[in-house]
């Protein structure tokens, strides 16, 4: 399967007073108390890896069948959550599905409905359910795969979408992608290794859409910040290939440090390949490192950067799922409740039966999620990563996330 994963708040007062106070208002929109307090508050065609598959769970809240009328709910916003509840992916939707649910309580919210429609059963036709029913706002769907079914319904409903995708394309004309881009994390481990004296990279990239985008994203922080990509090689995912990929890099030997743009079961099997002829560059990986202990346990990825967002609200997130539900949530499990936390900030300044207020998701200051601060950009999210590094005793952060976009 060709992983694609998993991919910077009201407005500002200008009249506000000056200093520490209006300093504060600027930095970041979202917060609130205890747990949920922490912070007030995808993907085409993939699911990402990450935590044992919850249980079941609650059934999901279904609108009205065919033919009903939605009834009147004037106090509280109608918000729609369309992710896979059914089929191959329904543990992933349902671990999204709860994480949504837990910012509501979390975060003793009243005035929002959360109502879960099915997109194993049809995109289009969940989309067409949550519109009739009255939703303002769609979050989801998971599959950037499925965002032209639900925007052709939702766009003429004038209805925004903010999709879990971390595929950059579908973003616009009503969309917003909030899944982790790629290209992010890999601009933001370029330019740290450029802070480190390093300006000559090599890269391994599988073939299939995630190594093309992986290898723009190289091509164009290269161009950027004057570095330079001296071999690129691509690979299919199997041992022959990936090892014949390290050879032609290699014979090139005029980088410093090589990217492998790929997961961990990857990463594992290309280090030691990489080690036999060369000891000295430095490794690099892709966001797709993050959380995997396959990284950690494998020596010749010692000293190897990667940028990820912070997991560290992520953890206290998975500590309260588990307790609510059994078992540890996906990780993409965070976009639901920062979705979630990302409407409840929102909806302070939204009158119910009004067209939700999409401006207000491109304040420039961002946002404050579970993975940190956060904006979106022509409907793309624009994350703060931090830089890790793997060591003997695990993950090490080298250089921390932004805390704004200031």
């Amino acid at each position: 399967m060709n992983t694609r994963v998993a991919p910077i708040s009201a407005p500002i007062d200008d009249r506000a007073a000056a200093g520490h106070s209006a300093a504060r208002r600027r930095a970041i929109r979202l917060g609130v108390l205890g747990f949920g307090a922490l912070v007030l508050a995808g993907c085409k065609g993939i699911i990402p890896d990450g935590g044992t598959p919850p249980p079941s769970g609650p059934a999901p809240v279904e609108g009205p069948s065919a033919g009903e009328l939605p009834d009147v709910d004037e106090a509280r916003h109608r918000v729609a959550l369309l992710v896979p509840m059914s089929g191959d992916n329904a543990a992933v939707g349902q671990s999204v599905s709860n994480a949504a649910t837990m910012a509501l309580l979390d975060t003793n919210t009243s005035n929002i409905r959360i109502t879960s429609y099915d997109t194993a059963r049809g995109a289009a036709d969940a989309a067409r359910r949550a519109v009739a029913d009255g939703n303002r706002l769609i979050l989801g769907p998971l599959l950037g795969d499925n965002v032209d079914a639900v925007k052709g319904v939702a766009k003429p409903a004038r209805v925004p979408i903010v999709s879990f995708s971390n595929d950059s394309e579908v973003a616009g004309d009503g969309v917003y992608v909030m899944g982790q881009v790629p290209a992010q994390s890999i601009e933001r481990t370029m330019r740290y290794a450029q802070q480190n004296g390093i300006t000559r990279f090599g890269a391994l990239v599988p073939s299939g859409e995630y190594g093309k985008r992986a290898s723009d994203a190289m091509l164009a922080t290269a161009r950027r910040t004057g570095t330079q990509v001296a071999a690129m090689e691509t690979y299919d995912r199997d041992n022959a290939s990936l090892a014949a990929a390290v050879r032609r890099v290699q014979e090139n030997g005029d980088y410093q440090a090589i990217l492998i743009a790929d997961g961990a079961r990857i990463a594992v099997r290309a280090g030691p390949l990489i080690r036999d002829a060369d000891k000295m560059a430095k490794i690099l990986g892709t966001e797709l490192w993050s959380g995997d202990a396959q990284i950690a346990q494998a020596p010749s990825l010692r000293g190897a950067w990667f940028s990820a967002v912070s997991d560290a609200r992520f953890q206290r997130l998975s500590d309260s799922y588990k307790s609510r539900f059994g078992s540890a949530p996906y990780r993409v499990s965070a976009l639901g409740y920062d979705a979630v936390l990302l409407t409840i900030r929102i909806a302070r300044d939204w009158n119910p039966g009004d067209p939700f207020p999409v401006s207000q998701l491109d304040d420039p200051s961002g946002f404050l999620g579970l993975d940190g601060a956060f904006r979106f950009d022509d409907g793309v999210v624009q994350r703060a990563f931090e830089v890790r590094e793997v060591t003997v005793n695990g993950m090490k952060v080298v250089s921390p996330a932004p805390t704004s976009f200031e």
